[in-house]
């Protein structure tokens, strides 16, 4: 979206065929939902925001499972409210906050400039006529409404840099400094004390390879004791006293689970006492299974590199969030429930996204940049169903490596805290997804390089902050990630 302004990417969004058989009743979009220190908020504001939010977020839904049909909206997500529920109460929130934004520019220096105004108004005539007469009634909005979100939502792109400006980018190499490590683990859950003791064996011969050619290559000694085996790549915080793992002895004591990084403490621990290119001279045993490691570099000058962005890039999440949480905390705010109940999001809503988003006129093509926004647009790449076939066409030749750029099928389970979330699971039906695409978050697909047909891979990754499904974001998962097979 490059030198496109936001709001004639936004007029995309939702684009013609948008909204089908919703329904129900129509809604009002002229009625107060709430007053942001004396401003007041139309409903068709809010709904054009819960829609935009439901697309994304079935988007995201999408790119894990396939498909285009989810039972998700009606389901009961905490304290009694459905996700469809929490969807519109983020999202009135979100619109609170744009307003207070608004408010807040000018002491930012940010404004908008005529040629704004200009393509805002042009986005959001498009957009009216993009869509059908049905899909208006439905979202309940005019085109005045439409103009303020396109409006609000430039001010929030615009006001982003300038609250974070003055963050702390001072990151010591002692703070960010990360050691790289290689690894095979080998699962034992859900095994008999047989196959336990078969799995420790195995770990075992792996070890007393590595051991015997410490410069060997490592997963080619793992394939040697089973072709199911193979290493891995990771990256630890080499201080223990760092941001993310700092916890003193008495808490740790008190509460095991205390430990918050990506690999378990016990291969950490050990880590952390050898050198560069040593071998560990014991197997490693947790709970759910064996480990054998060996420590490449004590000081990763790379990861400490990518390290220190992610420090900077969570002062800058925080510094953003405390300060727009302030702004939310000291506002007048007085919100119309009744009103607000009258916008429901269920499974009952049927949408179709945009086939392509509407090339910018040459007057707006033309103006300055006001902000690349985020591609929220992505669904139109994954709305179409995959053919069904009768057999799959990969293969499960268990000699084949993941490389980059292939295309795989996959079945996961995601997991938080050890335990299984909504939507985060294949359920055995398997998926496809192409390795480097960028179809899923953080780096999910660059753990599954190397893996072969067969092989378990347990692929750790953490939700942005700013996540669509408010329950999941800024948290750490886990997937148990099975390689079903490579397409050739």
């Amino acid at each position: 979206m490059t030198k496109k302004t936001a709001v004639v990417a936004m007029a995309g969004i939702m684009a013609a065929g948008m909204l089908t058989g919703c329904g129900e009743k129509k809604l009002d979009g002229s009625k107060t939902v709430a007053t942001v220190d004396g401003t007041e908020i139309p409903l068709g504001v809010v709904s054009l925001s819960v829609r935009d939010g439901q697309m994304q977020t079935e988007a995201m839904y999408r790119s894990y499972m396939g498909g285009s049909d989810f039972d998700i909206w009606d389901t009961e997500a905490e304290k009694g409210k459905t996700y469809g529920e929490q969807l519109v109460e983020q999202a009135l929130e979100d619109v609170e906050l744009m307003y207070i934004m608004k408010e807040k520019a000018a002491d930012y220096d940010v404004e908008l400039t005529d040629d704004d105004e200009k393509a805002i108004e042009e986005a959001a005539a498009s957009f009216m006529e993009a869509n059908s007469d049905e899909a208006i009634a439905d979202l309940a909005v005019t085109e005045d409404q439409v103009k303020t979100f396109l409006e609000l939502e430039t001010y929030k792109q615009r006001i982003h840099d300038p609250i974070i400006a003055d963050v702390d980018k001072d990151v010591s190499d002692e703070e960010a400094q990360q050691s790289s490590f290689e690894y095979v683990s080998v699962s034992t859950a859900d095994l008999s004390d047989d196959e336990i003791k078969e799995k420790k064996e195995d770990a075992q011969k792996i070890l007393d390879g590595l051991k015997a050619d410490p410069d060997g290559d490592f997963s080619e000694i793992a394939k040697s004791v089973d072709d199911s085996y193979s290493s891995l790549s990771g990256t630890f915080d080499a201080n223990e006293t760092s941001e993310d793992e700092d916890t003193d002895d008495e808490d740790a004591d008190e509460d095991s689970s205390s430990y918050s990084g990506t690999y378990p403490e016990e291969v950490i621990d050990v880590l952390r006492t050898l050198d560069d290119g040593e071998v560990a001279s014991d197997i490693i045993e947790t709970d759910t299974a064996y480990y054998v490691v060996k420590l490449d570099k004590k000081d990763d000058e790379e990861a400490t590199e990518t390290k220190k962005e992610s420090i900077i890039s969570t002062r800058e999440q925080t510094l953003y969030t405390d300060t727009t949480e302030k702004w939310l905390d000291d506002a007048d705010i007085k919100e119309e429930k009744k009103v607000l109940k009258t916008l429901k999001v269920t499974d009952n809503h049927k949408y179709v996204a945009p086939t392509a988003t509407p090339a910018p006129t040459e007057e707006a093509a033309e103006t300055e940049e006001v902000t690349e926004t985020p591609e929220v647009t992505e669904a139109a790449d994954t709305t179409t169903t995959p053919e069904a076939t009768e057999a799959p066409s990969y293969s499960t030749d268990t000699s084949l490596t993941v490389k980059d750029g292939d295309t795989v099928n996959i079945d996961y389970v995601g997991k938080i805290d050890g335990t299984a979330f909504d939507g985060g699971s294949t359920n055995g039906q398997g998926t496809d997804l192409e390795i480097g695409s960028g179809s899923y978050i953080d780096d999910f697909e660059d753990q599954l390089v190397g893996a072969h047909p067969g092989d378990e891979v347990e692929v750790t990754v953490t939700f942005p902050d700013n996540y669509d499904a408010a329950d999941l974001a800024g948290k750490e998962a886990v997937f148990d990630v099975t390689v079903n097979g490579i397409y050739e």
